[in-house]
């Protein structure tokens, strides 16, 4: 394989939390490798959006991630394609143990965890030979902070997932992008000044100088899309945040 091969053209990559942050950006980065994207979330009104936006080589489906059924209903609507990206997640949920709800952290592992076994476990049959699954952690698991039980919680176990899955899809590949702290709107339940001043302290803290924005993080995803030889493996993309 050269770095000419190294490329999405005329390959089909779903995504399933593609219409925002992190997904979306990604299904910009596929289409500009000449994929086709088919952007997948539970609301109707994000899909017709990032359609609108993502151009004529795009198209979406409103469906919810936790009901197998659906789920499975929609792979079968679409059909053999190339490359699965999950990047789904709600609002993230923080707080001390001792007042935390546990229905809420069950609803993190619904959405983060369960969800992407679910997903993994209907796309299988319709992957392509060459195929690829790209999952999505974050960096809570190897730096937690207080309140972050459930992230990362959630986080460490989709490593685990990541390297089983490897093993038992193989031929097809499985990996996962561990994000540290990204402008993307899982950050939306914040105060606009409380979730600015975190951006600018940490970004201030970070080697790299600054906050990651969704496009920086879409290129390990197009990496692990477009690499044969990576398999089992966690990508960390955090401008340097577990090193300080």
């Amino acid at each position: 394989m050269t770095f000419a091969d190294m490329n999405l053209r005329d390959q089909r990559v779903v995504l399933l939390g593609g219409t925002s942050g992190i997904g979306l950006a990604t299904a910009h980065a596929a289409l500009a490798m000449g994929a086709s994207v088919i952007v997948v979330s539970s609301r109707g009104q994000r899909v017709a959006e990032a359609v609108s936006r993502l151009g004529e080589r795009a198209s979406g489906y409103t469906v919810d991630l936790n009901e197998q059924s659906a789920v499975s209903g929609l792979f079968e609507r679409i059909g053999p394609f190339d490359h699965l990206v999950y990047s789904a997640g709600d609002a993230l949920q923080t707080g001390p143990l001792a007042g935390m709800d546990l229905d809420a952290v069950r609803r993190v592992f619904d959405v983060r965890v369960f969800g992407a076994i679910a997903a993994v476990k209907q796309a299988t049959p319709y992957l392509r030979p060459g195929g690829s699954v790209v999952l999505t952690g974050g960096v809570a698991s190897l730096r937690p902070q207080r309140g972050w039980v459930a992230l990362a919680s959630a986080c460490s176990a989709m490593e685990g997932l990541v390297r089983a899955l490897a093993v038992e899809l193989a031929p097809i590949r499985v990996n996962l992008v561990s994000p540290g702290l990204v402008r993307t709107p899982l950050w939306a339940n914040m105060p606009d000044a409380e979730r600015e001043a975190l951006f600018a302290a940490s970004g201030d803290a970070l080697p790299v100088g600054y906050v990651a924005e969704a496009n920086d993080v879409a290129h390990a995803y197009l990496y692990l899309m477009t690499n044969r030889y990576a398999t089992g493996q966690t990508v960390v993309v955090d401008g340097g945040g577990v090193l300080v």
